[in-house]
């Protein structure tokens, strides 16, 4: 198609993208090597390209261009003229219609052709060959949009760190199987925003949806050959658009509306976002976007030969934040989802990407100095998973201040200690404790350390007391991690065995309490609540079917009973500030009253001596929690991974006062009231935790 002579103004390099100003439309895009930059523009259904345009102007590596009576709704697309010299670096390729890394919203998917790709797929000379088609077909296009939204009196709700508690969430694994739900909301925004899955939210006690990836992705060829598809979302190609598959009819409003209702009901979002690489995979892969808009600028290139990528994601690339522009998009990025989407916050995928500087990894890159001093930023939560697949890149502990992390630690020492293996209880109480010898530096909080016993990605909390081994036959793929510190209670997958069934019961029960009532922030995976089960897969990223939906409708009398344990757990963790104390324990004394913020207590009940951390053997072990004058409490918390029963020395306590019970994982409730004197012993079940307050109670 050639060139049309539409009227277009110069318009201006700022701001980025394509910016609706009531009267028409300005058009901005880097690229400091392109040679010629033409607007594309289509037909209301995408189908059909109907204008060529020609950017005029080219100021400061930006090529701009205003269209006087452009609307919102116009879909566009770009093609970016230069070298196409894959051994420098440069892939340009007009013949590939290109997303505009600043749109506001997508118009369909990637369909997968040949065309896709800027070379010629099965050519001798593989990524050095040039291709021809035009992949506009294929490709996705950029809407403009109307930005205005009548937020009323939202704000964000900054709630504290210390009173957090994180439901990580898939928008559609979450809402797609709701029977409540209208059928057209279930696996949109729209669902997530239902009353009938708020007041579930409100119900279970926790205080932020943390999303896996909203921002606009692509699947992966090779998926959608065998009818899969990239599930999660970790395949992003558009940074300040939300995925078209959870969206209903009434598009971005829709998202919007529903993180005012989550507002409302006091809840926070958070998403989980992928700044560390992008969906056009390494030097094989499609041109879709970044690629072909300047690749030597987006992309961090093999010094010795920049034909290839340096990867450290292991997603085939890795985005080159050191580069002025790309880091001021993902900035840009990160401030529209808080200004115009009112998030609460943001979990890094494979954050140590993002901190890597020509001499590896530094926390005090300038993607962490940005962020420092952003004010947009400066009250959103900032989680970061603390690792890549680079050398060096294991970095738990090492993020700055202002950060948390996801603390694999956590769940790995978790794991180990339910499981029942050696030399576990030194390791344990330093993470029910907020992992201090991690994060107590540089004036961080306990809340440095987001815990977690599972994720999106990984066993389930059902699967994890039912599988030794992953059974990801669906995935047609050898793929998940064989290293998963499961036991599967005797029997490999579903059992009708009663045994073995209520032990896998206690277990979850084990490992929800000492999730919910350890120091730091606790992360729960949507539907590990209710036992939800993903058949043994341990890597379902793939899975958009029922594998990962929750399923609501097929919930046991166990399931529900484990649903009101958890509630009881948030409703403690909540009501006693003993639990999400805003500092690391000491050893000290609190404000005099004689009891330390923390105490180590033998079966025997002495408090721990040094020989006793040592013994392989031990499994049980006591933690009492001192209270601040004006509390309740104080508090003792056992825990005992023997497979036997063994009597537990309580405390002693002051004359009148006596321990009652909160918690006992093997009933699993409270299994009616029971009190205990002080210096009386406790019979603490094998493979049991149980949760006593003091207080002036009834013999």
């Amino acid at each position: 198609m050639n060139a049309t002579t539409r009227r277009i103004a110069s318009g201006s390099p700022t701001p980025l993208g394509a910016t609706w100003d009531g009267s028409g439309v300005n058009f901005a895009l880097f690229s400091s090597h392109a040679t010629k930059v033409e607007l594309c523009l289509f037909d209301s259904a995408g189908r059909h390209e109907i204008e060529r345009i020609a950017l005029p102007e080219y100021t400061d590596e930006i090529w701009h261009g205003y269209l006087p009576d452009a609307q919102p709704g116009l879909l566009y697309g770009y093609r970016v003229h230069g070298p196409y010299d894959p051994l420098h670096g440069h892939r340009f390729n007009p013949h590939k219609l290109l997303i505009d890394p600043y749109a506001k919203a997508l118009h369909g998917q990637v369909h997968w052709h040949d065309a896709m790709f800027g070379y010629r797929i099965g050519s001798p000379r593989a990524d050095l060959s040039f291709d021809r088609r035009d992949s506009a077909a294929g490709m996705p296009k950029c809407r403009v949009v109307d930005p205005a939204f009548s937020w009323g009196d939202d704000r964000p709700l900054d709630r504290p760190w210390s009173e957090t508690i994180l439901y990580e969430a898939h928008v559609k694994g979450l809402t797609k199987l709701h029977p409540d739900l209208p059928e057209p909301l279930r696996g949109t925004f729209g669902g997530l925003g239902h009353p009938a899955v708020i007041d579930y939210l409100v119900g279970l006690g926790i205080t932020a949806v943390e999303l896996l990836p909203v921002q606009g992705f692509v699947d992966d060829r090779h998926l959608t050959q065998k009818a899969l598809s990239n599930y999660w979302g970790y395949n992003t190609i558009a940074f300040f658009a939300p995925e078209p598959r959870y969206l209903g009819a009434s598009g971005q409003v829709e998202l919007r509306r529903t993180v005012k209702k989550l507002h409302e009901a006091g809840i926070e979002v958070i998403l989980d976002v992928v700044y560390n690489h992008t969906g056009e995979g390494n030097q094989m892969g499609p041109t879709l976007a970044f690629r072909g808009l300047d690749n030597a600028v987006y992309y961090r290139l093999d010094p010795t030969n920049p034909r290839y990528y340096y990867d450290v994601t292991g997603c085939g690339n890795s985005l080159n934040l050191s580069h002025p522009r790309v880091l001021q998009l993902v900035m840009d990025s990160l401030r529209y989802w808080v200004a115009e989407m009112h998030v609460d916050g943001f979990r890094f995928d494979l954050a140590t990407a993002l901190g890597r500087e020509s001499n590896g990894f530094d926390n005090g890159a300038g993607f962490f100095d940005a962020v420092r001093q952003d004010p947009t930023l400066a009250r959103t939560k900032l989680i970061a998973e603390p690792w890549d697949v680079g050398d060096g890149g294991y970095r738990v502990g090492g993020f700055p201040p202002g950060w948390s992390e996801w603390n694999d630690k956590f769940r790995n020492t978790v794991r180990q200690f339910w499981r029942g293996d050696d030399g576990m209880l030194a390791d344990l109480a330093s993470r029910i404790t907020a992992s201090s010898d991690h994060f107590n530096h540089h004036g961080r909080r306990p809340w440095a350390s987001v815990n977690y016993v599972t994720s999106h990605d990984g066993f389930t909390l059902r699967d994890l007391v039912s599988y030794d081994a992953p059974h990801n036959e669906a995935n047609e793929e050898t793929s998940g991690d064989r290293d998963n510190k499961s036991w599967n209670s005797g029997v490999e997958g579903p059992t009708d065995d009663p045994a073995i069934s209520a032990l896998r019961f206690q277990q979850r029960r084990n490992m929800l309490a000492t999730l919910l009532l350890a120091q730091g922030v606790p992360m729960l995976l949507a539907g590990d609540e209710v036992g939800r089960t993903q058949q043994g897969n341990n890597n379902a990223y793939c899975q958009d079917n029922e594998i990962s939906w929750l399923a609501w409708a097929e919930r046991s009398e166990s399931d529900r009973a484990l649903l009101d344990f958890v509630r009881q757990l948030t409703a403690l963790r909540r009501t006693h500030p003993a639990f999400r104390r805003a500092r690391f324990f000491t050893g000290a004394q609190l404000n005099g009253n004689g009891q330390k913020d923390v105490t180590w207590l033998s079966p025997a009940g002495h408090e721990m001596k040094s020989e006793d951390w040592t013994l392989g053997y031990a499994r049980c072990l006591g933690m009492l929690l001192g209270v601040a004058p004006g509390e309740d409490g104080p508090f003792a918390l056992l825990v005992n991974a023997h497979h036997e029963r063994l009597d537990f020395m309580l405390p002693p306590l002051d004359t009148g006062t006596r321990w009652a019970r909160l918690i006992d994982t093997e009933h699993g409730r409270n299994n009616g009231a029971a009190t205990f004197t002080g210096s009386e012993t406790y019979p603490l079940a094998g493979r049991s935790l149980v949760v006593l307050q003091a207080g002036d109670w009834p013999a």
